[in-house]
């Protein structure tokens, strides 16, 4: 910049010096010659004249220089201030945002969620079922009302919850937590006029996280510590697959239950959690246990607080969880294991009624990869163990009987897998496929076939309208895709569009007769709007 300032100067000063000397008339010539001392003289007055104008110059273009560079440093300082007043504003505005979507109340932020859902069912089979599929009673070609289809429409899975926050100090957090529906089935709830359907009760839970240490802890009702998360472990992060059906689908591992979690975070990126939760044991009643010498007494009708068509398992003894997640940078990773009692009663020869407890329980792995950064992603989890059908979909039985009496838990493995493509920051497209296996647990006395899978059970009718068939369940599966489309995104919240196909097979274990199959074929759509 200086140098420029210099060069114009100096050529303007040049410029002026020249006109000077141009504009000066010639000396008039003398008859007699002029002495070329007085020559010289001219010619230095005029040198200096020049020196003189390119000193003013000069001192010119320094101040002009200062006045540049004050200039300078005003406009970057102003560039400054204006940029970091722009971010500032930016960060309010997302602070007023995110303030906005919260209800505060004597220091508690309160937050509101949910859906209301409008959605359709359509089974090639009947299955008495709304919108929650019931895949392990997935009717054989022996049932009339299994060669009939169903179509029902649905609003129950419709939802809401509240989340209310305070932070205790900056290190100590509270929360709670509740999340509603209505896939409850009361016994005066139908669909004959009024379709009057009760709440149920999803998720209900208070935490309390300490983060200097690292300790997170939750009590109450929530989804198992088993179940896979998108992220660490931390309640509401849990991914469940993205299909309509309330069921899910077969191989997805999943509770929902009371349950008192620790868990420790190493730094965000480990995790280490442990739970006790609620204990309760699903049966593989043989069709001749009546028959066996021994009667065990496992259940016992519902008392106070429950539903009186219902039974009770015995369990003395919570189920307990430990988890290991991680979250190293790319992906999320799990493993876990699975402890469990199962408690009955029975007469033990020689020693009459007692109490007896045996164990069960499996482990099983999680992971959630990014294929393609915000465009595809994969998800896999698996379990394997004996006495853990209760935690899968399908709903397979935990155990089955010893001709003694004694409880003899399940071998079950049970997988899922999928991909969720992000076509458009408004269309989703997924692909999922799901199994859920056992292995028989068979035992025979005196000719009498007893336990889950005996290969004299008979299914010779399941194929036939109105014949006799046992069918006990080997593997159930099925494959699903579908899509959802957000048609509205804005401050009104978020209305969108989905549709599910789903193609499920149940599988028996191999009888008098053969092993029987049956089929269902299921589509549904859905329209949520999510306001909050």
């Amino acid at each position: 910049m200086r140098s420029k300032l210099l060069a114009v100067a100096i050529a303007a000063g040049l410029g002026v010096a020249s006109f000077h000397v141009a504009a000066d008339p010639a000396p008039a010539k003398k008859t007699h010659s002029t002495s070329q001392d007085s020559q010289a003289a001219s010619k230095n007055a005029e040198i200096e004249a020049l020196k003189a104008q390119l000193e003013a110059l000069q001192a010119k273009v320094a101040e002009l220089e200062q006045r540049t560079d004050a200039q300078s440093d005003i406009n970057v300082s102003t560039g400054q201030n204006i940029e970091a007043v722009q971010k500032q504003v930016v960060a309010t505005d997302a602070q007023v945002k995110k303030s906005s979507d919260k209800l505060s109340y004597k220091g508690v932020n309160i937050t509101l969620g949910g859906f209301l859902a409008a959605e359709t069912i359509y089974r090639s089979h009947s299955e008495g079922a709304d919108i929650a599929s019931s895949f392990s009673a997935i009717p054989y070609k022996n049932s009339s009302v299994g060669r009939t289809a169903e179509t029902r429409f649905s609003a129950r899975q419709s939802r809401i919850s509240l989340l209310a926050q305070g932070d205790v100090s900056p290190d100590t957090h509270v929360a709670g937590y509740i999340e509603a529906d209505f896939i409850g089935g009361a016994q005066t709830a139908n669909s004959n006029e009024s379709n009057s359907f009760n709440p149920r009760e999803r998720n209900v839970y208070m935490t309390v996280d300490w983060d200097n240490p690292g300790l997170h802890l939750l009590a109450g009702q929530n989804w198992s510590l088993l179940t896979l998360n998108s992220k660490g472990i931390t309640p509401r992060t849990e991914l469940t697959p993205p299909q309509i059906d309330a069921q899910y689908l077969p191989g997805f591992t999943w509770a929902r239950q009371t349950q008192i979690r620790l868990v420790k975070d190493f730094d965000k990126t480990w995790w280490l959690g442990i739970s006790l939760e609620n204990p309760q044991t699903t049966f593989g009643v043989s069709p001749n246990q009546a028959k066996a010498p021994v009667q065990p007494i496992y259940n016992m009708p519902a008392g106070s607080g429950f539903d009186s068509a219902n039974t009770l398992s015995l369990n003395h003894i919570p189920d307990v969880v430990i988890k290991l997640a991680a979250d190293p940078g790319y992906g999320h990773y799990e493993l876990f294991a699975l402890g469990r009692a199962f408690y009955n009663r029975y007469n033990t020869p020689g020693q009459g009624n007692s109490n007896h407890d045996v164990y069960g329980g499996g482990y099983g792995i999680g992971l959630v990869l990014p294929l393609v950064e915000k465009v595809l992603d994969f998800q896999f989890s698996g379990m394997q163990g004996r006495g853990i059908g209760r935690y899968g979909s399908a709903q397979m039985p935990d155990v089955t009987f010893r001709p003694n009496g004694s409880i003899a838990p399940i071998k079950e493995n049970m997988l899922l897998a999928g991909l969720t493509l992000h076509a458009t920051p408004d269309f989703d497209i997924y692909g999922f496929a799901g199994r859920e296996r056992q292995t028989k647990e068979a035992f025979n006395y005196n000719g009498i076939a007893l336990g889950l899978g005996n290969p004299l059970y008979s299914n010779a009718g399941c194929d036939i309208e109105g014949g006799s068939c046992v069918g006990q369940s080997k593997q159930i599966w099925q494959g699903t895709a579908g899509f959802w489309w957000k048609f509205y995104q804005g401050k009104f919240g978020r209305a969108q569009f989905g549709a599910q196909y789903s193609h499920t097979e149940r599988e028996a274990f191999e009888g008098i007769g053969g092993a029987p199959k049956a089929k269902e074929d299921m589509f549904f759509t859905s329209f949520r709007y999510y306001p909050f």
